[in-house]
């Protein structure tokens, strides 16, 4: 039953007109990065391709993972449709993992794509580069961004209550949040706020994985001299392995909380 729910929630997903939008959408930018980046001059290190690889990555994905995502959910609900479901044999844990992997599979699925017409272009000019350090990390911001999801649209009411939620937990983890930190920094100390953005790249999905870029691309040194001993250890094999755990908390831990936030939802129903 489980599989094919999953089966079933991907073929709609896919047919959903939004996803196939923001495909062509993903598929257009990716091209255009990659044709103005051949227009400019090759430099090694974060140029300005991996910039505008890496602002689609924190900006766009996330956005439409969570939107998408939410409005998934909060649809079942608001259509009746979860409730029908409750009278197969899906348990409640099978329906959240169903919606969290037809979720992932369609955004992979849309990147799998862009990256395709990247490699075309790739060995048609010979000219265009796609480090394999985006792979990882788009695969790791659907994966994070799409369990948030799930949350955000098991916690609301109905469509809209979703859409608005989903969009100010990405104002917030993209916006918000770096802003108040601007704003502490000017009348803090600075070993306050050195220890307060170390805190806020742990607790802010967006900056985890902007993180993970520097980290994993051995670009570290652009986050400063002051950087040094936090990113020393993230470069350790210790390192490495908390980055990994840390990450898979981000995915577990909305999916669990979505998953009680259900069960007592149907008790209370």
């Amino acid at each position: 039953m489980n599989q094919l729910f999953i089966k079933l929630e991907w073929k709609q997903m896919l047919r959903s007109r939004w996803m196939q939008l923001v495909g062509v959408l993903f598929i257009v930018i990716f091209a255009a990065i990659a044709l103005i980046q051949q227009l400019a001059l090759p430099v090694d290190g974060f140029t300005r391709q991996t910039a505008s690889f890496l602002n689609l990555l924190l900006f766009l994905l996330p956005l439409f993972v969570l939107t998408i995502g939410s409005m998934s959910v909060a649809s079942d609900v608001e259509s009746g449709w979860y409730s029908l479901l409750k009278t197969y044999p899906l348990s409640l844990s099978g329906y959240i993992f169903g919606k969290y992997v037809s979720l992932v599979l369609s955004f992979s699925l849309i990147l799998l794509l862009s990256f395709a017409v990247v490699l075309i272009m790739s060995g048609v000019a010979g000219a265009f580069q796609l480090p394999l350090v985006f792979v990882f990390l788009a695969i790791l911001t659907v994966l994070i961004f799409a369990a948030i999801a799930i949350l955000c649209g098991v916690i609301a009411k109905n469509r809209l209550h979703a859409l608005a939620l989903s969009l100010v937990v990405w104002a917030a983890a993209l916006l918000l949040l770096s802003y108040v930190l601007m704003a502490i920094g000017t009348f803090v100390a600075g070993h306050v706020m050195l220890n307060l953005t170390i805190v806020m790249i742990h607790l802010n999905p967006a900056e985890w994985i902007r993180f993970g870029y520097f980290l994993f691309s051995g670009q570290t040194t652009v986050l400063g001299p002051s950087f040094y001993d936090f990113t020393a250890f993230y470069n350790s094999f210790l390192g490495y392995l908390i980055y990994i755990v840390i990450s898979a908390a981000w995915i577990l831990g909305p999916l669990a909380l979505a998953q009680w936030l259900l069960s007592r939802k149907g008790r209370v129903e």
